[in-house]
């Protein structure tokens, strides 16, 4: 009896750090992308849009911002590389 209870003890310290070491990782794994310059697009109507460069794309003679859920029409706006602030 006391056997088979050290055995499930163990058992159970051993899965509980495996456990914990699978689904509470220190530190989050998440792919790290490179988003290139910074740039500052002037629309035509004034405004302006701050984003990175790689997240700009030219289809169709548009010039296109996708971003992760959307797509913005930036068409006939000057692109300038200038570092803003986050």
């Amino acid at each position: 009896m006391y056997f088979l209870g050290s055995i499930l003890l163990l058992s159970t310290i051993f899965g509980g750090y495996i456990f914990s070491d699978k689904y509470f990782a220190s530190e989050p794994k998440t792919g790290k992308e490179e988003f290139g310059e910074k740039v500052v697009i002037t629309l035509p109507t004034g405004k302006k849009v701050y984003t990175y460069e790689n997240l700009i794309v030219e289809e169709d003679g548009k010039l296109l911002y996708k971003g992760e859920r959307n797509t913005i029409d930036l068409s006939g706006g000057v692109v300038v590389y200038e570092d803003w602030k986050d």
